[in-house]
């Protein structure tokens, strides 16, 4: 099995909701930073400057491990949390979502607003494409480029019956494959590219990485 990350989303989204004469606008966006969501935040306040809340929920890196929320004037606990829990409840990193208000002119209570801000972002995801997230081991195989096309079926096979991911190959007086491999395929992968090749073929491990897959 590969190790999974938190996934993120693959582009930008928007969503709005309505209620009782309030616009609720979500627009959610990839970002790869904090530095990188504060200037999406910034550019989205220019464009809806004249809204009562542009409200925020962001989380960032490989381990979802930087996180931060804004009530942005709601009261406190109402918006930028459960915009926050949202994200944290879809197992998400990379992006920052922003809901932005214009008060239609009737209260919603705390509650009905927890609600709003949570639903903006959960309808706006809906309708994102998501992007998995696996650490990957990469190994690289060197074939005689005789045997490169036989090669290339093979592992290409192998790698899609196994959570891993085959690259284009280079070449110079061999073909030179890399494989992206589960780490607990190591062993097993090795096994079969012997079985495959009659022990000509060795596999030479390398880095770890972090490998987006398709869903």
């Amino acid at each position: 099995m590969s190790v999974e990350l938190p996934s993120t989303i693959a582009a930008r989204v928007e969503h709005e909701l309505v209620i009782k004469k309030s616009r609720f606008i979500a627009t959610i966006v990839p970002v790869l930073s904090v530095a990188e969501a504060d200037a999406e935040i910034a550019a989205l306040r220019r464009h809806y400057w004249d809204a009562r809340h542009n409200c925020v929920a962001l989380i960032v890196g490989r381990n979802a491990d930087q996180q931060r929320s804004s009530d942005d004037g709601e009261p406190s606990g109402t918006a930028g949390v459960p915009m926050l829990e949202v994200l944290r409840q879809r197992h998400l990193t990379d992006l920052v979502a922003v809901v932005t208000r214009y008060f239609g002119g009737v209260l919603l209570g705390a509650g009905g607003l927890v609600r709003a801000y949570s639903s903006a972002v959960s309808e706006a995801l809906d309708a994102a494409s998501l992007v998995r997230r696996a650490v990957l081991t990469e190994v690289g195989v060197d074939v005689p480029a005789a045997e490169a096309g036989r090669a290339d079926n093979w592992l290409r096979e192998w790698a899609s019956g196994h959570g891993g991911v085959l690259e284009a190959p280079t070449w110079s007086e061999f073909a030179r494959f890399t494989v992206l491999v589960p780490p607990a395929q190591l062993g097993p992968f090795a096994d079969d590219l012997a079985a495959f090749s009659a022990g000509s073929l060795r596999l030479d491990p390398g880095a770890d990485r972090v490998v987006d897959l398709p869903r």
